[in-house]
């Protein structure tokens, strides 16, 4: 065999087959997809980890209103975000959720708010007070107020008072929670912890036989 012939078959071994290509590309955009998906799992987490820290903030906001209001929540005639903005929370962003995908503002009219004070949380004309909760650390205080779409959404803003319940969001629905495919939300308690709940639980506000806190959990 002359070097020729050899050089040929040399060239011909080496090269990919359209099969070897198509292989290839295949484990590529299958690593793509894993990549894709496991950064979407990284973002969710982080957005979940800033709902949270945002209800918190909001919760330590409150404590010391209500420190300096001898224990009255806000009266309901009155727009909750402004009794602890600006004195005791400066900035509008610690309102909007991570998962309201409006644009940030620090206008005292068009700011968008996503968290919602719990409607049940007065009495009558006057404010209620934190000892006149029952059980604190089940009533929900501060929660996303979300829209009726079947996706989240908010349409809350600073302009007006933002009130929540167990009807807030896609009410009656399996699945109309923030985040985890729409199963679970937070949400801050009269005892100011906040809580990563499964949505199934937490818009449940009648059905005692299953979940003896249901009702105490809307209601004082």
């Amino acid at each position: 065999m002359d070097m020729t012939t050899k050089t040929s078959n040399s060239r011909f071994c080496t090269a990919f087959t359209l099969v070897e290509l198509l292989v290839v590309i295949a484990i590529i955009a299958t690593l793509a997809a894993f990549a894709v998906s496991a950064l979407s799992s990284i973002q969710e987490k982080a957005r979940i980890t800033q709902d949270m820290n945002n209800l918190r903030q909001i919760a330590l906001a409150t404590q010391t209103y209500l420190n300096d209001s001898d224990g009255a929540y806000f009266l309901p005639t009155t727009n909750w975000m402004t009794s602890l903005h600006p004195k005791y929370l400066s900035n509008w962003k610690i309102f909007q959720s991570p998962f309201d995908k409006r644009a940030p503002s620090e206008n005292n009219t068009t700011a968008p708010v996503s968290y919602g004070f719990n409607a049940n949380a007065k009495s009558g004309s006057n404010p209620l007070t934190s000892d006149n909760i029952t059980n604190p650390s089940v009533f929900v205080l501060f929660a996303p107020a979300q829209g009726t779409l079947t996706t989240v959404s908010f349409t809350g803003t600073a302009a007006n008072s933002v009130t929540v319940d167990k009807a807030g969001g896609s009410q009656g629905t399996a699945l109309g929670g923030t985040h985890n495919k729409r199963r679970r939300i937070n949400a801050c308690m009269a005892d100011l912890h906040v809580e990563n709940m499964l949505w199934s639980v937490y818009k449940n506000g009648t059905n005692s036989s299953s979940d003896p806190s249901a009702s105490q959990r809307w209601n004082p």
